[in-house]
């Protein structure tokens, strides 16, 4: 049994292609796997965050794990800044780590690029994440494209704290998912869709209503010839409708092109809509009894115990190796 680990920050509700390409894929895992689900509201605070909004993100975000199916009986689901052990590793590899690599971190290029006044949070993210991650003797991590450079620095930082202290970091494997794992903005369909994206209508969140999905959907950006294809290149917008629409409804793209053959854009588009709604549905309706319950603070509250023991454990390994506190016997 491989152990998974992954976080998602709070910074806003999750869209339908965080459910398709993540969540979705972590109710499966978590049948065969010993999955750790982190809510990594450290992360978040690299830029200025309204508290109150941060701890509303934190709740609605675990009540999203659990109503996707995320069973608590079967993975650890917790938040991050309640395992004190993530700071204090993460300070670790933050030594560990080298300025130079941290600066060659696209990530941190293009969010710190012609700004002033930048977090050296947004530098030290990186190993941050690491600590994240090597704490739970991690096997394999399920990442996005956009995760592949952070994840490839933890390898790095795992192997050279092994090489100089001692042997007691698993290098984790970088897992990217096939199906689902790349859906696309409404608006800019060769941008990946992005809950922070200022433009509303370039995303589906989770927690839409009915009327809000049929109108992002119908709004969505496609093309003139009219014909349901899939084609990443020359038809961008259609080609991401169709990953949608066959991620939520379980038919293949071939058989959806099939189905569209000398039909509109308008039927196909209001298809898409009700496929989705259908997806979300029931997921909605468990996250709405979820939210506001004694039951989602009890699952926390286990899921903080459960992780404090084993990254204790951890933490006690990377201390000893470092030579760093006392020597007890």
């Amino acid at each position: 049994m491989s152990v998974i680990f992954s976080g998602i920050q709070p910074s806003g509700t999750l869209t339908i292609g965080n459910y398709l390409g993540a969540l979705k894929n972590f109710v499966t895992l978590q049948e065969e796997h010993d999955c750790l689900f982190c809510i990594v509201d450290q992360h978040a605070i690299t830029v200025t965050q309204d508290r109150l909004e941060l701890r509303k993100n934190i709740r609605s975000l675990a009540a999203l794990y659990l109503a996707v199916g995320i069973d608590p009986e079967k993975v650890i689901l917790f938040i991050q800044s309640e395992v004190p052990a993530h700071a204090q590793l993460g300070w670790v590899m933050q030594c560990v780590a080298h300025v130079g690599e941290l600066e060659r971190m696209t990530q941190y290029k293009d969010k710190s690029s012609g700004k002033d006044g930048v977090s050296a949070g947004l530098l030290t993210y990186p190993p941050l994440m690491a600590a994240d991650i090597l704490l739970y003797n991690t096997d394999i991590v399920p990442v996005g494209d956009d995760q592949k450079q952070h994840l490839e620095l933890t390898r790095d930082l795992a192997e050279r704290f092994n090489r100089k202290h001692n042997d007691i970091f698993t290098v984790p494997e970088v897992f990217i998912p096939k199906v689902g794992a790349r859906i696309k903005s409404l608006v800019e369909p060769t941008k990946k869709m992005s809950k922070s994206d200022d433009n509303k209508k370039s995303f589906i969140s989770m927690l839409d209503d009915e009327k809000t999905i049929m109108k992002k959907i119908k709004s969505a950006q496609t093309d003139s010839d009219g014909i349901v294809k899939f084609d990443v290149e020359n038809k961008p917008g259609i080609s991401n409708l169709l990953t949608i629409y066959s991620a939520c409804s379980g038919k293949s793209i071939e058989e959806l092109e099939q189905l569209y053959v000398g039909k509109g854009y308008g039927d196909f588009k209001n298809d898409v809509a009700e496929a989705v709604i259908a997806e979300l549905k029931p997921v909605q309706e468990r996250y709405n009894t979820l939210i506001n319950s004694d039951e989602l603070d009890r699952i926390l509250d286990a899921g903080a115990e459960k992780a404090n023991r084993r990254a204790y454990k951890m933490m006690k390994k990377v201390e000893k190796a470092m030579g760093l506190g006392r020597n007890r016997k």
